[in-house]
C-alpha cells in the first residue's frame, strides 16, 4: 500500500530522475532500521527539494503528506485545521472532516497508523502552527503518547521557515532528546547540477552551464524550469525578463512566506550585500541602523535561511578565530534579481525588456564574476580536490577581508587556504569570455604584496578560471595551480 497525497505533482516533476542526496538519503534510511519510530526535522532554502528528498525516501513505505496554509494576514489557526481537515479526508477518501483542535486532528491519523513502514511528513511546518502557541506542546504530546508506540514509523517535519524550525522545534525544550535526524538540505554541488542538465537533456557548453547556474545556483527547482530544446539565452529571457515570469515573482514570494511579510530590513541587508562582502558592522552602518541584538538576529535569519552566509576571519600569525566575520550573499538567484530584475521591473512589466541582449547589460561579466565566485565557495570539497589538499591538513579557510589600517594595507581575497604546515594558498576567481594575459599575474602580485605574509609563512597562488589563459601566463610559472572550473563539469557533460 503506497498513499501519497494528490498535491504531491506540483511540487516537484516526477518525470525527472532523483540526482543526489545520497548522504541525506544514506541517513533517512539509516533511521528508519532504529528500534523504535524516528523523528526528522529537513530544513532548507524554498525550492531546495526537501519534499522530493522525502518523497524518494518514502517511496517504498506507506506515506501521508500534509503542508501547511501559505502566510497572510487573515490566515487563522482554525484555516490551518480545515486545511490538514481536507486533506486528511482527501488521503482516506473520507467525507469532510472538521477539527476545532490540534490534539484532535492528531489523534483522528494515529488510527490510521498500521505496524507497517509508514512515513508521516508535515511539510512547511511553520505555517501549520505559527499561528496557535499551543501547536507544539500538542504535537509533542502526541508523539510521546501514541506515536512512540508505533516502531515502523517515521516522522518528518519539513520547512522553509528555517527559524521557526530552530526556535519551536530543534531548540524547544518540548523535543528536546526526541529528535532523531537533523538535515539542512543544501544545494547541488556541481557536478550534480551537471548532472541534473545532462538528466533532461541541456548539452550546452561549460561557459552555458556556469551562465544558467550563475542565476539558478544549484536549486534544484529552478534548473527544473530550464528547456534543454531552447537556448540559454532564451530560456533565461522567458525565465527572468518576461512580464510575470517565475524569477520576476520569486523575490516577493521568499520574503513574504519566509518573514511573514516583516522583511523590509531582511531585504535591505540583501540589498547590501548583492554589491559585495560586508562586516556586521559595515552593514549596521550602511543601513543607519542601532548597534543592538536584534540586527544581529535579522541577519541570523538570512543565514539560517541559506541565503547568507558567513565566514569567520583569523589571525594569520596564532592562527586564532577573529572576532570579526564577513557575510555574503551566497544566494545567486537574490543576487541576480537585486542586479538586473529589480532595477528593471517596469519594463519588464511592461513587456518591452524581454528582447534584451544578456551580455550587454551593463556589468553583466562582473557580475557573472561574483556569482561564479560564489557557486565555487560552495563546492570547497572541488577546489580543495582540484589543488590537492587534504582536508585534515587545513587550519582554517574561508574568503579574506583585511579592512586598511594605518599599519595595514587593505586586501581581499577571494579564497584563502592555511594548512598546518604554514602555507597559504590564495586563490583567484575569473569568469570572462576573453583570453586572460598577463595583467592577472599583475592582479595577484599586488594581492600577494599587500596581504603581507608572517615570516615563515609561503604563498602559492592558484589561479580558477573559465577562458582560455595566454601561454604567457603558463610561460611565466607564477601559479602553483591554473585550473580551468570546466574541469569540475567534464566529467558529466
Amino acid at each position: 500500500m503506497l498513499c501519497i497525497c494528490m498535491k504531491w505533482a506540483r511540487v516537484e516533476n516526477p518525470m525527472i530522475s532523483f540526482i543526489g542526496r545520497k548522504e541525506e538519503l544514506a541517513s533517512l534510511n539509516r533511521m528508519s532500521k532504529m528500534h523504535g519510530p524516528g523523528l526528522a526535522v529537513i530544513k532548507g532554502r524554498r525550492r531546495i527539494g526537501k519534499s522530493r528528498l522525502i518523497e524518494e525516501f518514502a517511496k517504498d513505505k506507506i506515506f501521508f503528506s500534509f503542508s501547511g496554509l501559505p502566510p497572510t494576514t487573515n490566515v487563522t489557526a482554525q484555516n490551518q485545521r480545515d486545511v490538514f481537515a481536507r486533506e486528511f479526508a482527501q488521503i482516506f477518501k473520507l467525507p469532510p472532516l472538521s477539527f476545532s483542535d490540534w490534539s484532535d486532528a492528531f489523534n483522528h491519523l494515529t488510527n490510521y497508523i498500521t505496524e507497517k513502514p509508514t512515513v508521516i511528513l508535515f511539510d512547511e511546518i511553520s505555517w501549520m502552527g505559527s499561528k496557535d502557541p499551543t501547536f507544539v506542546g500538542k504535537l509533542k504530546i502526541w508523539w510521546d503518547l501514541y506515536l512512540q508506540h508505533k516502531p515502523s514509523l517515521t516522522l518528518i517535519f519539513c520547512g522553509s521557515v528555517s527559524t521557526w524550525i530552530e526556535k519551536n522545534i530543534i531548540n524547544s525544550t518540548a523535543f528536546f532528546g526526541r529528535i532523531s535526524l537533523k538535515i539542512t538540505l543544501t544545494p547541488f554541488s556541481l557536478p550534480e547540477c551537471g548532472q541534473f542538465l545532462k538528466s533532461i537533456g541541456f548539452k550546452g557548453s561549460p561557459f552555458e552551464i556556469y551562465e544558467i547556474l550563475s542565476i539558478t545556483g544549484g536549486i534544484p527547482w529552478y534548473l527544473e524550469k530550464i528547456i534543454p530544446s531552447e537556448t540559454v539565452d532564451t530560456n533565461l529571457k522567458n525565465l527572468c525578463f518576461k512580464k510575470d515570469s517565475i524569477f520576476v515573482q520569486e523575490f516577493d514570494r521568499i520574503f513574504h512566506d519566509l518573514f511573514d511579510g516583516h522583511g523590509k530590513t531582511h531585504k535591505e541587508i540583501v540589498q547590501e550585500l548583492g554589491a559585495g562582502n560586508k562586516t556586521l558592522a559595515d552593514l549596521r552602518n550602511a543601513l543607519n541602523y542601532p548597534r543592538s541584538g536584534t540586527f544581529s538576529e535579522i541577519v541570523g535569519d538570512l543565514i539560517t535561511s541559506g541565503f547568507v552566509t558567513k565566514h569567520y576571519q583569523w589571525s594569520i600569525k596564532t592562527g586564532a578565530i577573529s572576532k570579526q566575520s564577513i557575510y555574503r550573499l551566497s544566494d545567486c538567484y537574490l543576487r541576480f534579481y537585486l542586479k538586473y530584475i529589480e532595477p528593471n521591473r517596469q519594463r519588464i512589466e511592461q513587456g518591452s525588456f524581454q528582447d534584451v541582449a544578456l551580455r550587454q547589460l551593463p556589468g553583466w561579466e562582473a557580475i557573472m564574476g561574483l556569482q561564479v565566485e560564489s557557486l565555487l565557495l560552495e563546492n570547497r570539497p572541488l577546489l580543495l580536490k582540484s589543488i590537492g589538499i587534504n582536508p585534515a591538513d587545513i587550519a582554517n579557510d574561508n574568503p579574506y577581508l583585511r579592512q586598511q589600517t594605518t599599519r595595514h594595507r587593505g586586501c581581499q581575497i577571494d579564497y584563502l587556504i592555511q594548512t598546518k604546515t604554514h602555507t597559504l594558498y590564495m586563490c583567484e576567481f575569473k569568469f570572462k569570455r576573453r583570453d586572460i594575459g598577463p595583467e592577472i599575474i599583475d592582479l595577484m602580485k599586488d594581492k600577494v604584496s599587500r596581504f603581507s605574509p608572517p615570516s615563515g609563512f609561503g604563498v602559492a597562488p592558484v589561479f580558477f578560471h573559465l577562458s582560455d589563459v595566454s601561454e604567457f601566463v603558463y610561460d611565466k610559472n607564477y601559479f602553483y595551480k591554473t585550473i580551468n572550473i570546466a574541469d569540475l563539469l567534464e566529467s558529466l557533460l
